[in-house]
């Protein structure tokens, strides 16, 4: 019976040392540079998105989002990223970002009913719902019409301010920036 008991307390022990560990590791962290300049850090939400968590946590420990810019920002919305096709600051065709993703296949969708409210991420797509890839979007503000529309991932947990001070776009482009901030590194912790 003791060894019985050993071996339980070792299986206990074991399942919260990894629970703990899987916790720790959804964390995407974001470091800006341009006009803003920080860290964001971003709680991935792994079990209400797996698939889509799975592919970002991916991208960003690959190095695939590093030095992809924010090619499309608007005021008082929200500000997208994540182009790792053309978005790149340095050998990117950013006059194309926004319409590439990566070399991964596109995801079903994983809707939910998070509200979209500020500091929330949510993954851009096409028309198609269940076209997401690489790209991913943070809200400046709430923005509930597209809860249920688009896949949450997370939800900003340190450095809103530094969302909120990412270079905006012009209006009249629909957001698109000249001179776009970007993320520096991505990593998850």
């Amino acid at each position: 019976m003791r060894t019985f008991l050993i071996w339980l307390s070792a299986m206990v022990f074991s399942a919260m040392a990894a629970s703990s560990q899987d916790t720790a590791s959804n964390v995407l962290v974001l470091e800006v540079a341009g006009e803003a300049n920080g860290i964001i850090e971003i709680e991935l939400y792994a079990d209400v998105a797996p698939n889509h968590v799975a592919q970002i946590k991916k991208l960003a420990s690959s190095g695939a989002y590093d030095e992809v810019v924010f090619h499309r920002v608007i005021e008082g919305f929200m500000a997208q990223t994540g182009d790792v096709k053309f978005g790149k600051l340095s050998g990117g065709k950013l006059q194309f970002a926004g319409m590439g993703g990566s070399d991964l296949p596109d995801l079903e969708s994983e809707f939910s009913q998070i509200a979209f409210d500020r500091g929330v991420v949510g993954m851009a797509r096409a028309a198609d719902p269940n076209s997401a890839n690489s790209q991913f979007f943070i809200m400046f503000a709430n923005a509930h019409h597209l809860t249920g529309q688009y896949t949450v991932v997370g939800r900003v947990v340190g450095g809103q301010e530094v969302v909120n001070a990412i270079k905006k776009g012009r209006p009249s482009a629909n957001g698109a920036v000249e001179a776009p901030d970007y993320i520096r590194r991505a990593s998850i912790r």
